[in-house]
């Protein structure tokens, strides 16, 4: 049984209501899907997988507007055990399985975003853009390890936008920001903050932003993205594909499952 508080995988209800606005909106913001002890006892591990692994030296001022909108740092199942229980557990996976309608899904792999004091906008983008995959199954959970208001800059989505076939093609950065901010004016934006618990799921091709973070704390956050268990590999499109291929999937085959040991079945609606 698990500890009190410290549940990752019991499943967490989902309404079809909830289900519906995922499917024709692109993204879904859900309350209290983890405990506030269980966000302090794994955020401070991934704090600090993510001081140590760390590549990014620069100054904010010096750095391009993509290395000044985040601490990036991926695939932290692979170093820490208790990032990996953490990554693994079956309840964001099963929330992520009912809201794309799959019967199970495989982790495609894990980011840890930091928006640190001062750190600048994340770019207009959809993210992918950068994944081989063959189908629009895909769905990333956005976890806030800290309450977020708006001054941290919390993530953003136009919704209804993962209809949309213009920008696909845009790299994130400040082409993506100017073409896309013009192209999805008439779409709005939902923007809001997240409470301690708050946890957002949106799709592969929701187009999304974050603003500056004007606080005097790093907005940290734990992404998970998903896919469905059944995703094949697509040739790649472009050469960041190319690239998240022989990093995220290595030994993946295009046009069959993409089933190496850097993606595991996290949950399967028969199995657990």
């Amino acid at each position: 049984m698990p500890q009190p508080g410290f549940d990752l995988d019991s499943p967490f209800p989902v309404s079809p209501a909830q289900v519906a606005f995922y499917r024709e909106n692109g993204f879904l913001k859900l309350k209290q899907v983890l405990a506030p002890e269980l966000l302090a006892h794994y955020g401070a591990e991934i704090t600090r997988q993510v001081q140590r692994l760390n590549p990014q030296t620069q100054p904010l001022e010096q750095r391009s507007m993509y290395d000044r909108a985040f601490l990036q740092v991926m695939n932290l199942w692979r170093q820490s055990a208790a990032v990996k229980e953490f990554v693994l557990g079956r309840r964001l996976a099963q929330i992520a399985a009912t809201l794309m309608g799959v019967n199970g899904v495989r982790l495609y792999h894990d980011q840890a975003l930091y928006k640190e004091p001062g750190g600048g906008v994340t770019p207009w983008h959809a993210d992918q853009y950068y994944w081989p995959v063959a189908s629009d199954k895909t769905c990333t959970a956005w976890v806030p390890l800290q309450p977020t208001p708006l001054d941290m800059g919390p993530l953003a989505f136009c919704p209804k936008s993962q209809t949309l076939t213009y920008g696909r093609d845009l790299e994130i950065g400040e082409e993506s920001e100017i073409k896309l901010q013009q192209a999805l004016a008439g779409y709005g934006l939902e923007e809001s903050a997240f409470d301690l618990g708050e946890v957002s799921f949106h799709s592969g091709w929701t187009f999304h932003r974050a603003g500056v973070n004007k606080s005097s704390q790093a907005r940290a956050v734990m992404t998970i993205i998903y896919m469905d268990a059944e995703m094949r590999l697509a040739t790649p499109k472009n050469p960041n594909q190319v690239n998240d291929h022989q990093t995220w999937c290595p030994g993946a085959v295009p046009g069959e499952v993409i089933a190496t040991p850097l993606n595991p079945v996290v949950y399967d609606r028969g199995g657990g």
